[in-house]
């Protein structure tokens, strides 16, 4: 708990909640702007998401492929990387998922997680193939991630349409019952929103994520080859296979993004005509959330509310849904530009006594 604070007291935990606070001012101006009353937009988005447990539940849902794809952008930039393929990454764990879901007929308590580990390790891998590159051939991942991305996409419509396509529709069939990780029980006390077992697995993702970076030693390689690839070589250490490894566990957390949104939401996959977006709102999350795990618990949950309670605002206020885009859009840029945030706090700080903590 005292680390907790600690993390949460920090300036650098200072300046997300300024660009916060900023972001809505702004969206609160552009709203004035249109004509809308901002006012009412924000507690219509407050109603949506608070409302009822059914709107509850929703915006629990919504929050979960968000954390796990910030987790993936924060682990790849916590040993200095930049991940920008938790898109491909999703939809292979939605490839994996959905394969072993439709495909086989097992029993309950072999089906569910084979089909989880299936994805997450397809996730893995297809993280790992632009830390191979990057790694023996020297390739920028920044590139080979969003080219892989692309591959991902048409290779998932490929594999549906061709081996796994419910007659007449554009998805697939549905995976057993026996692969779903649906929590009807729960569902039923929250007005059968589609809450699922992913929910617990992802707070423990965040956990794991923290673990393993802090409180093992191949995490404190993993973070001296981000730091310092060359003193991490000096060291001893095999530069290489840490790039490798850290996309692999990178891909592992988005890969379970999407296996979660296929076994516990909507159990099939479609014919997607573009990206479904969770690995670059992932980007997002993890700037937002300081690349810390706590963080990112908290960024994602900010993002899940607005994201869900933007249906909200359209209804009660009448404001269309792009404006929490643009709420968005300019949190991250607040957060980007600390110096204008500093800048701003500059004059609080200079107020405080000689005594006082900076």
């Amino acid at each position: 708990m005292v680390k907790a604070i600690r993390v949460m007291t920090k300036d650098s935990a200072l300046v997300p909640l300024v660009a916060i606070v900023l972001g809505l001012l702004v969206g609160a101006l552009i709203m004035l702007a249109g004509g809308y009353n901002p006012l009412t937009a924000y507690a219509s988005l407050i109603e949506k998401v608070v409302g009822d447990p059914y709107s509850i539940g929703e915006t629990v849902r919504e929050i979960t492929p968000l954390l796990l794809t910030g987790l993936s952008v924060a682990f790849a930039f916590r040993t200095g990387l930049f991940n920008i393929g938790g898109e491909g990454q999703f939809i292979m764990g939605m490839i994996g998922a959905t394969w072993i879901g439709v495909k086989l007929a097992l029993p309950f308590w072999l089906h569910a997680p084979l089909a989880i580990v299936t994805g997450a390790v397809l996730g893995g891998l297809w993280g790992a193939i632009a830390g191979y590159l990057k790694a023996r051939r020297g390739v920028n991942e920044v590139i080979t991630t969003i080219m892989l991305n692309w591959i991902a996409l048409y290779l998932g419509n490929y594999i549906v349409s061709r081996y796994l396509l419910q007659p007449g529709q554009q998805r697939s069939f549905l995976i057993h019952d026996t692969a779903s990780i649906s929590l009807n029980a729960l569902s039923a006390l929250f007005g059968n929103a589609r809450l699922h077992l992913g929910i617990p697995i992802a707070l423990l993702a965040a956990v794991a994520f923290y673990v393993l970076l802090w409180k093992t030693r191949q995490g404190y390689e993993l973070r001296a080859v981000g730091h310092s690839p060359s003193a991490a070589e000096y060291a001893g250490m095999n530069v290489n296979a840490g790039i490798v490894r850290a996309m692999f566990i990178g891909g592992v957390f988005a890969g379970l993004a999407g296996v979660f949104e296929v076994l516990g939401v909507f159990h099939y996959q479609v014919i997607s005509a573009a990206s479904p977006g969770y690995g670059f709102d992932g980007i997002a999350v993890a700037l937002l959330g300081g690349n810390h795990p706590l963080g990112v618990v908290l960024a994602a949950t900010l993002f899940g509310t607005l994201t869900y309670g933007s249906a909200g605002m359209s209804f009660g206020a009448d404001v269309p849904p792009e404006i929490i885009r643009v709420i968005i859009g300019t949190v991250i840029f607040f957060v980007a530009s600390h110096g204008i945030i500093r800048w701003l706090l500059k004059p609080l700080r200079a107020g405080r006594k000689p005594g006082e903590v900076a």
